[in-house]
C-alpha cells in the first residue's frame, strides 16, 4: 500500500533543510498533478514568508494583484499551502447547484471565521482563500478543472479539487463531497484586506480585537 503524500510542515525542525522540504512539497504537487491529468488553469506557487515569520507562524502578506480570472497561487503560512484563488463569474454561479451533493453546503462545522460562512466562503466572493491540505489525512489535494477527463470525476463535474490519495472531492468554495473519506471541509484561514490587491493571512479584524 502506497503512503499518503501528506504535507509536511516546513517548520519542523526535525528535517535537515529547507530545500529538501521544498523538493518534497513540489514532488507531492506534481504526483497530484499526475493523478489529475492536466489542468488547463495556471498554478503558481509563491513561498514568501522569512524562516523568523515561518517558526513564529506570523502572519503573511499576499499579493493577489497578478493572480488572473481561474488561477490559484499558493503561499506558505505556518508551515501549510495556503490557497489563493480568482474565481469567474461562471464558477461562482456553478456553487449554487451543489448543495444536495455536499457534506455541509451551509459552512455549519468551524472550519472557517463567521465571515466567511456563507456560499463562497470568502470575504469578497470571488477570491477564495483556503488551507490547501485535505482534511482527512493531512495529504495535498490537486485543482481540478471543469470538464476533466480525469476518471474520480462525474461527468457533470463542475470544477474543484480532488485529493488523489483516498479520492475525496471538494468544490471552488473547498465544500466536500459526500460519500468521501474527508469529514468536513477545507480550512479557511483567518485573514483580511489591507487593500484590493494584498491580503494579510493569519489575522483579522476579530483575532485583532
Amino acid at each position: 500500500m502506497t503512503t499518503c503524500p501528506a504535507f509536511t510542515s516546513l517548520a519542523d525542525p526535525t528535517h535537515e533543510h529547507d530545500a529538501e522540504r521544498r523538493k518534497w512539497v513540489l514532488i507531492t504537487a506534481a504526483t497530484a498533478g499526475v493523478a489529475a491529468v492536466a489542468t488547463a488553469v495556471p498554478f503558481v506557487t509563491s513561498f514568501a514568508p522569512s524562516e523568523r515569520a515561518r517558526a513564529m507562524g506570523a502572519s503573511v502578506e499576499a499579493d493577489i494583484a497578478d493572480i488572473l480570472p481561474g488561477e490559484l497561487k499558493m503561499v506558505e503560512w505556518r508551515g501549510k499551502p495556503v490557497w489563493l484563488m480568482r474565481r469567474t463569474p461562471e464558477m461562482l454561479a456553478a456553487l449554487s447547484a451543489l448543495d444536495s451533493q455536499l457534506v455541509d453546503p451551509a459552512s455549519k462545522v468551524n472550519q472557517q471565521p463567521d465571515y466567511a460562512r456563507n456560499e463562497h466562503r470568502s470575504i469578497k466572493p470571488e477570491v477564495f482563500v483556503a488551507v490547501g491540505i485535505c482534511t482527512h489525512l493531512g495529504c495535498s489535494p490537486s485543482k481540478v478543472p471543469a470538464g476533466s477527463s480525469n476518471p474520480s470525476m462525474g461527468g457533470d463535474w463542475q470544477g474543484g479539487f480532488f485529493c488523489p490519495c483516498h479520492g475525496s472531492t471538494f468544490d471552488l468554495a473547498g465544500r466536500v463531497f459526500k460519500n468521501k473519506p474527508a469529514p468536513s471541509n477545507l480550512e479557511v484561514p483567518p485573514h483580511k484586506y489591507l487593500s484590493d490587491s494584498r491580503l494579510l493571512i493569519g489575522e483579522d479584524d476579530a483575532s485583532a480585537a
